[in-house]
């Protein structure tokens, strides 16, 4: 039974060979990049175990997993919601705060961490 309500989308592209090629490039590019940090992040996690690591690279190793989690979805909010596609002040405007209040989080997890870890240094 043939439905004639159904929209064949694929049939209904408005672009040529060359846009699609491009945007196929587009979405590999995307997906080596996210895939690489990705990696990295694993590859870190695995070869420095916790117990393993001196206190200060633990440190270094912490503070790179936030920093390539936030470039990570700094550039997911860039690709998949379009924001790549604005001006730099747009892009800036969206970016930036929650930036800051990423980085405000975190601080404020240190700083509470660490009197944590005192409070309990002194009931032991």
């Amino acid at each position: 039974m043939l439905r004639d309500d159904v929209i064949e989308y694929s049939l209904d592209y408005h672009h040529s060979e060359e846009e699609g090629v491009k945007k196929r490039k587009t979405i590999w590019k995307v997906t080596a990049i996210l895939s690489i940090i990705t990696a990295v992040e694993v590859l870190v996690g695995v070869m420095f175990p916790k117990h393993e690591v001196a206190a200060g690279l633990w440190s270094v190793i912490k503070f790179s997993y936030i920093i390539l989690t936030i470039v990570k979805a700094a550039y997911i909010v860039l690709v998949f919601m379009h924001l790549g596609d604005e001006s730099k002040t747009l892009k800036y405007m969206i970016l930036i705060p929650y930036i800051v209040f990423i980085l405000y989080l975190i601080f404020i997890i240190l700083v509470e961490a660490s009197y944590i870890g005192n409070g309990w240094k002194t009931v032991h």
